[in-house]
């Protein structure tokens, strides 16, 4: 497909992810990678993990909000 001018037309792409810079008090960090390490998740996933759980609850979770991205290794297919 292209456009008006002769080129080609953007391809829909998956939206980029947000990159946020966050200050946070060093032992308020701490306790924040403690918890995720004790859940499997990094600091950055436990802290977006957090944030939907509190807008989902306050009910400001957009609806076009999809789910957050798996990481890491993909799950076994245990078939025996």
């Amino acid at each position: 497909m292209t456009d008006s001018a002769g080129g080609s037309a953007p391809q829909s792409r998956p939206q980029q992810r947000k990159q946020v810079l966050l200050r946070l008090d060093p032992s308020v960090y701490e306790a924040l990678a403690r918890w995720a390490g004790d859940e499997l998740r990094s600091a950055n996933a436990q802290i977006e993990f957090l944030l939907r759980k509190a807008l989902k609850e306050a009910g400001r979770l957009p609806d076009q909000a999809g789910p957050i991205p798996r990481r890491g290794r993909p799950p076994t297919d245990r078939e025996s």
